[in-house]
């Protein structure tokens, strides 16, 4: 009797380790990445087991990390402007863009399309994998409130533009340039800086050097918000 009477605590006991564990070990992944860069993401290796199983992309890994002062203003604006305007003022989500994306999806009637900030991205890129399901959703929202609680909008910018994926097999802005351009980031031309922000929804299947329909107008959108917002020099201060 005493034996059965044990076990729903020590089943209790399990469930608040297991709880424990996934509270905590999302903390200490955001913390490793506020002081280190990640030699690796859970987007790369998914897709490098995707690319092994259904043989359709090389599933390479091509990754150089830059310091974010060496990333081109023009690319941080193409990216602010057209990934999350709102990044400096939001704490990890958008909540007027939301409200906006309801309204539209009402008006058209529709459903809401996702509303993604640069932190939303971010968290996804670097430590989940893409989907739809609630529980990704539900992480990635716990994710991006650590993020914002634990790192600076800096360090998240600098993680971000250093993670994106930006071809098949290509990650971050510096091995981007290299590849597409045969150029350092810092000396991309703003044409260059507006096509490879132009190219985030869809890296894989587009091709900067032979742009869709599509993806010259994504381009045109890109240059018409850099020209028309403000600078994201000022929003980082001295970089």
């Amino acid at each position: 009797m005493a034996r059965k009477s044990r076990r729903p605590f020590g089943c209790i006991g399990a469930f608040l380790i297991l709880a424990g564990a996934l509270v905590l070990i999302p903390v200490f992944e955001v913390l490793y990445v506020r002081f280190f860069n990640p030699p690796v993401t859970t987007l790369m290796i998914i897709r490098r087991v995707e690319a092994m199983v259904t043989k359709r992309y090389r599933g390479e890994i091509n990754y150089r990390w830059i310091p974010l002062n060496q990333v081109p203003d023009d690319f941080l604006d193409a990216v602010w402007q057209m990934e999350d305007s709102r990044f400096f003022s939001h704490e990890g989500f958008d909540w007027i863009e939301m409200e906006e994306a309801i309204q539209r999806a009402k008006r058209k009637n529709q459903p809401v399309r996702g509303v993604s900030t640069i932190s939303n991205q971010c968290a996804r890129s670097l430590f989940l994998w893409q989907g739809r399901s609630w529980i990704r959703k539900g992480l990635e929202a716990y994710f991006t409130f650590l993020m914002e609680l634990l790192l600076t909008k800096q360090r998240i910018l600098e993680l971000y533009v250093n993670t994106i994926e930006l071809g098949d097999g290509i990650y971050g802005i510096e091995e981007a340039a290299q590849h597409y351009y045969r150029v350092p980031a810092r000396q991309l031309s703003r044409s260059a800086c507006a096509m490879l922000a132009a190219m985030l929804p869809y890296p894989r299947g587009w091709d900067p050097h032979n742009p869709s329909p599509r993806l010259r107008v994504r381009y045109a959108i890109v240059l018409r918000r850099m020209n028309a917002g403000g600078s994201i020099e000022r929003k980082l201060g001295t970089r």
